[in-house]
């Protein structure tokens, strides 16, 4: 059935059901206006009965069946008030005369009536099925004015098929013009609901609802649809996942979710370029928001999100990789040319120029492996401040490692997190340096009590915002702005580490920029990872 008709079909049974109880009501309430209407003229016909000088005179001394002109009165009086029947007894109870012959001679029943005792009295009675009103009024004897009998005039109440007879002209007046109106209502809101719906029917909106669930909670990518209030309209469970969402986010304010200021800000504001990368807990996502439009009205926005922490992982890697070969290509130029060199003074015969040139060589590499390995005795963060040196020294860059550095050896999670802070900051430090007139960085790695504190210190201009620093996209790489690739996550993943751990980084200026970093050791150790890693 389409709109239009289940709305007709509505308005009808409305209609009907209206004009039932309608129409209840006005049966009884002519059954009830009808008794109180004919009570009156029921008693003023009972009385004038009683009055009557031969009903008064005769009435003591009278029989069923004589000749005493009782009965005569009594149906005068019946047809005059249009009465339905009329009775007449003396003070024994005993019928003289009655409309109903079967009554004349037996005991009249008088209830609750007073007429015997002087009173007149009105009411309804059950006869034969039908409701009769009825009227009582005491008749006095013409000389001693005892009461010597009484009067009774009953008046019948309309059947109730004869009330709904009267009614039902009114009643179908009422249902064709109630048709009509609401044939009209319906057919205009139909009309409107329609447009609003874009002309589709209930099952064919309940089908779109259903499939756009199925797409919205079916793509791999996170989807979040924000209107202009920033209240949460659609998010799938990726996104949900992804953001870490309550399930009954819908419907919130972004700022009543708990997100980071980055991410609400990337959610809320226009974005030029694609793949926006936003570090949100230890995930970078990649986000896409477009506007959502509306009669060329914009109502909100939907954001696409994907989960970009292992490619960034893969960059990561793929640029530690690519300064691994650059190092040794700088290894290898180096050695070529001290090869080169022994080469060349062998030719000439400078055999002891040849034993003093490779001892150099032979001191200078082994007083760096041994300056790092006897201060750090964890080999994967020694052979990253090894691999830092050879890079640092080809980019012309002193790096130093302080005398006061003493840290054991690291296990499970620790070992990861303590190589990616020093990676970071040292790489950081190495960029900041790079227009410096004499670049140097100083790294000094020290393991006291329950933490290892990591302290980088640059030569370079230092850094402008000592907490802007550490936001998502901001990047101390000369020529990079906020956002550019990639870039901007080191400090900030940075201090996602330290903080996950339950310590923290911060920067200050002197001479440079000089960043300290605290990693608690928790409970790393030799059997696993840290529990709560």
């Amino acid at each position: 059935m389409t709109l239009a008709g289940q709305y007709l079909l509505l308005q009808v049974l409305v209609v009907l059901v209206v004009l039932l109880a309608v129409g209840a009501i006005s049966v009884a309430q002519t059954a009830r206006t009808f008794e109180r209407s004919e009570v009156r003229p029921a008693l003023s016909a009972a009385e004038n009965l009683a009055a009557n000088p031969v009903v008064r005179e005769t009435i003591a001394t009278a029989q069923p069946y004589d000749r005493s002109g009782l009965a005569s009165v009594a149906e005068s009086s019946r047809t005059n008030s249009g009465s339905t029947s009329v009775l007449l007894a003396n003070t024994a109870r005993l019928v003289l005369v009655s409309s109903d012959p079967t009554q004349v001679g037996d005991r009249v029943v008088t209830g609750p009536s007073r007429a015997l005792a002087g009173a007149s009295w009105t009411g309804t009675r059950d006869v034969s099925g039908r409701t009769v009103v009825v009227a009582q009024a005491p008749v006095y004897a013409e000389r001693t004015g005892e009461v010597v009998g009484m009067a009774e005039i009953g008046r019948e109440v309309p059947s109730l098929w004869s009330r709904i007879g009267d009614v039902v002209p009114n009643l179908l007046v009422y249902l064709g013009v109630a048709s009509v109106l609401g044939l009209g209502g319906s057919l205009l809101l139909s009309r409107r609901v329609k447009r609003q719906t874009l002309g589709m029917e209930p099952t064919e909106i309940a089908g779109l609802v259903e499939h756009r669930e199925a797409l919205v909670h079916g793509v791999k990518e996170g989807v979040i649809a924000i209107d202009e209030q920033q209240r949460v309209t659609v998010v799938n469970d990726s996104a949900r996942r992804l953001l870490g969402l309550p399930l009954d986010g819908v419907g919130h304010r972004l700022d009543e979710l708990a997100l980071d200021h980055e991410l609400v800000e990337a959610l809320t504001s226009s974005q030029p370029d694609p793949d926006r990368l936003v570090l949100v807990g230890d995930r970078v996502l990649a986000l896409n928001r477009r506007p959502m439009r509306s009669h060329g009205q914009v109502i909100g926005s939907v954001t696409t999100l994907r989960d970009r922490t292992e490619l960034s992982a893969l960059e990561r890697e793929l640029g530690t990789s690519r300064a691994t070969s650059d190092t040794l290509r700088a290894q290898t130029h180096e050695f070529a040319n001290q090869l080169h060199t022994i080469s060349g003074l062998l030719q000439l015969e400078e055999y002891d120029e040849v034993m003093r040139f490779v001892d150099g060589v032979r001191l200078s590499r082994s007083s760096l492996y041994d300056e790092v390995t006897s201060r750090i005795d964890d080999a994967t963060v020694a052979a990253l401040l090894i691999a830092k040196a050879s890079l640092a020294a080809e980019r012309g860059v002193e790096l130093r490692l302080d005398p006061a550095s003493c840290v054991g050896k690291v296990y499970g999670a620790l070992a990861r997190d303590l190589t990616t802070v020093v990676g970071n900051l040292v790489d950081n430090a190495l960029d900041a340096v790079s227009t410096s007139e004499q670049p140097r960085v100083d790294v000094r790695v020290v393991g006291e009590g329950d933490a290892i504190t990591v302290t980088v210190a640059d030569t370079g201009p230092g850094v402008p915002d000592t907490e802007a620093v550490f936001r998502q996209g901001w990047t101390t790489k000369a020529g990079s702005g906020a956002g550019d690739g990639g870039r901007g996550f080191g400090l900030a993943l940075t201090r996602l580490v330290c903080r996950r751990r339950g310590g923290d980084v911060r920067v200050h200026n002197e001479g440079g920029a000089v960043f300290t970093a605290t990693l608690p050791t928790g409970t790393d150790g030799p059997d696993g990872d840290e529990e709560d890693a």
